[in-house]
């Protein structure tokens, strides 16, 4: 292959690259101002492509939501906990329910917009379950007190501090942030029997 060709084919490549990139970020963009159940004819338009562009990158929209959340991934991994935390347990439950906050803050539209189209997808229902599972994981890192606790303390727990419990505070009772985390705060020093109550 000559030197000319092999420009034309990297350059292909980028274009390539680009295209891809700019469709990803399209989806995000709509997500993130409030199209929950963006199209594929949206998406095209956004990134400023055709939609044969679309799948000719995505064989279908499960497979561009999967890469989106890869991208989302990488933003609040970051926000877990990876081994038992230790510390005077209020100190601990304000940390965690601030960190709470802000992974539901970085990802609170796409949550919307997922809720919005499980039903109708496999990759959803299995992102879901996963996180379902993280979620517990890092609430028992945070607070390891539960493994001396009846179950139905974590149960209630979980459901409390699930993303579908903070939707609900934030967009059905229209709760700001600090007024969230002051529930949130009181609702697990109650469940786990520690004091709770505001300086």
């Amino acid at each position: 292959m000559g030197a000319s060709s092999t420009i034309s084919a990297d350059g292909r490549t980028q274009r390539s690259e680009r295209s891809r990139s700019a469709i990803v970020q399209a989806l995000l963009e709509l997500i993130g101002e409030g199209t929950f159940t963006p199209t594929a004819q949206q998406v095209a338009e956004r990134a400023d492509v055709g939609v044969r562009t679309v799948f000719r990158h995505f064989s279908d929209m499960d497979t561009l939501f999967a890469t989106m959340n890869e991208q989302l991934t990488r933003r609040v991994e970051p926000l877990f906990v990876d081994e038992v935390q230790t510390g005077p347990l209020e100190a601990r439950v304000d940390a965690f329910v601030d960190r709470r906050l802000e992974i539901f803050g970085t990802i609170a539209p796409y949550l919307r917009s997922s809720v919005s189209q499980r039903w109708r997808s496999e990759f959803l229902r299995k992102e879901h379950e996963r996180t379902v599972r993280i979620l517990r994981q890092d609430l028992r890192r945070w607070l390891p007190e539960l493994e001396q606790r009846p179950p139905e303390v974590a149960d209630a727990l979980e459901l409390i501090l699930s993303f579908e419990g903070l939707l609900r505070l934030r967009f059905d009772q229209r709760l700001g942030p600090r007024r969230i985390a002051a529930v949130l705060r009181r609702s697990v020093l109650a469940l786990l029997g520690s004091g709770g109550a505001d300086d």
